[in-house]
């Protein structure tokens, strides 16, 4: 039999990169290319008694169909919530649960965009996101991350000569994976002009809650009077991924066509993890426990700099994180990036190829990206330790 594949599919294609990744499928690498939350920081005994609360005594309502816009009771929560937490929300604005954030990106890409239309995204920028807005035949604009976000004269300009541009994608808290705050100038620039071109923000914020050091900014949701701001939003990260609960806060005209869309792709998100997440907020301190996550990440993230500090000096060039969970490294201009990873994994340490973040695989880049949330502290400091011993192989 030959199988024909649709045209979306087909030019989604795997590359020398990925076949990197599976490395980390392998149980003695290190995982330092990883993005997965700290074992520690999972709630396991709260989860597990809220659940067994909830099969007790509702559990028709957890295991039956539920509707498609989510659990009324957890919508009602959230847009409480993230209105004390963010000041998000306008008279115009609703709430929709979705099965983990990246479904937000794939309904606004399919609500919003026919194949060949541009989508504006930060570079480097997720792979999930990006590979989501491929899926559905758009074009992929990349403007450049600083150290301080997203490089809003590059942006002007793009925006000036891109008339089919359909939306700006980006993530401004601890950016993945650059891991840059995109500062508060910035912020106002970028919703000023998308409002001056017409054109949708997708405000991605996955990691907001992880900031372990500096000032918090506001969401650029919240600057949105207009209706022209999309926010996803997550639990992955404070609560659970494997939950899989995640929800959008945007204008209601366009939340009716996403829970559209959501009927054809699941219907709904689970009953009974959503039932979860709602009777957690409500009988636990969740403040206090983002607090707690805070200090656990700011512990892993000093001990990555330090190890990284002594083990690589010179040999890498990074701009410490104020949150999130991923260090960008820049290798010498004299290193093979792409080496360097293979003889990582050689030294059975696992770490992400740059590339895999840019617009094109295949554009050349010398950056290589860290995660310190889910290893060890063992494993941080012999994954690092391990680098250190590749970067001696080039004279560092």
């Amino acid at each position: 039999m030959k199988y024909t594949f649709s045209n979306k599919i087909s030019s989604l294609q795997p590359s020398a990169i990925r076949e990197i990744l599976k490395a980390t499928s392998d149980p003695s690498i290190i995982p330092l290319a990883a993005g997965n939350p700290a074992p520690d920081a999972f709630p396991v005994d709260e989860v597990r008694v809220i659940a067994a609360d909830i099969l007790e005594k509702r559990p028709i309502d957890a295991l039956q169909y539920g509707v498609s816009e989510g659990y009324q009771s957890l919508r009602e929560t959230i847009i409480s919530w993230i209105k004390k937490h963010e000041n998000i929300g306008r008279d115009f604005d609703n709430c929709i649960i979705v099965s983990g954030a990246t479904q937000v990106m794939d309904l606004t890409t399919k609500v919003l965009c026919n194949e060949g239309d541009v989508v504006i995204c930060e570079e480097p920028s997720f792979i999930g996101s990006l590979n989501c807005f491929r899926s559905y035949g758009c074009r992929l604009k990349g403007v450049p991350v600083e150290a301080d976000g997203m490089n809003v004269e590059v942006l002007e300009e793009v925006l000036k000569t891109t008339p089919n541009a359909k939306f700006i994608y980006t993530i401004p808290n601890f950016q993945n994976p650059s891991g840059a705050t995109m500062s508060l100038t910035k912020r106002e620039r970028l919703y000023s002009l998308a409002k001056q071109y017409g054109v949708i923000i997708l405000e991605d914020n996955p990691y907001g809650d992880l900031r372990v050091e500096g000032d918090a900014l506001p969401t650029i949701k919240s600057m949105d009077d207009d209706g022209i701001v999309i926010y996803a939003g997550s639990f992955s990260k404070i609560l659970s991924p494997g939950l899989r609960v995640a929800y959008c806060i945007a204008p209601q005209e366009l939340l009716a066509k996403m829970t559209v869309g959501k009927q054809a792709t699941d219907v709904h998100t689970s009953c009974l993890n959503q039932m979860i997440v709602d009777e957690w907020f409500k009988h636990y301190d969740v403040d206090a426990h983002i607090k707690k996550i805070q200090g656990i990440y700011r512990k892993k993230l000093d001990l990555m700099c330090k190890c990284i500090d002594r083990e690589l000096g010179d040999f890498v060039e990074y701009v410490r994180p104020e949150g999130g969970l991923f260090i960008w490294c820049r290798l010498p201009d004299s290193v093979d990036m792409l080496a360097f990873v293979q003889k990582a994994v050689e030294k059975k340490v696992a770490v992400v190829p740059g590339n895999a973040f840019l617009m094109n695989d295949n554009d050349s880049t010398q950056y290589i990206r860290l995660n310190f949330s889910t290893p060890s502290d063992e494993g941080i400091v012999n994954g690092i330790k391990a680098l250190g011993e590749v970067a001696a192989q080039y004279g560092k």
